[in-house]
């Protein structure tokens, strides 16, 4: 592939190519890449529109991914590629991952074709540890999906003060979507999940006391309200960039209003 250009090199919709022999390899395919998540929109990509074309050659997945612009973040695009290519590799065949109309798709294909890892991709332009910053943005969600959790529980409860929601548990959540992502999001960062662990947490899970929890909870919502809008925002630029993808993004999972 060229030196990446500003401009992509077709507003086409993200096409899955293949014999009917590959159709059941392109599924999973599809299935793992909806465990990628973009790190700092906490969405899975095949919901953004980010996986632009699925194919098999001789065997061998081959994946081209799409961002909103040719600007994003290096290290956010590198790491979702990254994470891309893990999915792919985890089913057991060969797969080859590459990112398109990015100012940085030379250099970060290179890297993921060599597994050269993020450092042996940037060299000395990676100032900053992949893992501290997936951790960053793993701590970020989990807040998020805590504001969602238990905002909808205050709306449940309208006679709950704020400061009440130090006493609620995890076991007090409704078994819907949002404490289920929230549950989803305890687990990766190591955290419990037992019933009776509180719902409403600081950043290393520590427990709130009454007259903390109106600022947490501000702190929470302002994060959260940042997510939704960001992810919005580049649900339309990748729309305004690849015209057709818009038959390729899914609703977002939470769609109610919860500001």
């Amino acid at each position: 592939m060229g030196a990446a250009t500003n401009e992509p090199a077709g507003a086409d919709a993200a096409a899955v190519v293949g014999s009917a022999a590959d159709a059941p390899l392109l599924e999973r395919a599809r299935a793992a890449l909806g465990t990628v998540v973009d790190p700092e929109l906490d969405e899975p990509i095949t919901d953004l529109g980010f996986v632009r074309s699925m194919d098999v050659a001789d065997g061998e997945l081959v994946v081209h991914l799409r961002l909103p612009t040719s600007f994003c973040a290096p290290n956010f695009a590198y790491l979702m590629a990254s994470d891309a290519k893990d999915a792919l590799l985890a089913l057991g065949v060969a797969a080859t991952v590459r990112l398109d109309d990015h100012h940085d798709s030379e250099i970060i294909n290179r890297g993921l074709a060599a597994d050269a890892g993020y450092r042996g991709t940037f060299g000395d332009e990676a100032d900053e540890d992949l893992d501290d910053l997936r951790l960053t943005f793993r701590r970020k969600a989990h807040t998020a999906a805590m504001e969602r959790a238990l905002t909808r529980y205050l709306r449940a409860h309208p006679d709950l003060p704020e400061e009440g929601l130090h006493a609620v548990t995890l076991g007090d959540l409704p078994a819907d979507d949002a404490t289920r992502a929230l549950l989803r999001h305890r687990r990766t960062l190591g955290l419990s999940t037992a019933a009776d662990r509180p719902a409403l947490i600081g950043p290393d899970g520590e427990s709130c006391s009454p007259e903390d929890v109106p600022w947490r909870l501000r702190v929470a919502r302002s994060l959260r309200v940042s997510m939704d809008g960001n992810a919005h925002f580049c649900r339309g630029l990748l729309r305004t960039r690849y015209p057709d993808s818009a038959a390729d993004q899914s609703p977002r999972a939470f769609q109610e209003k919860v500001s």
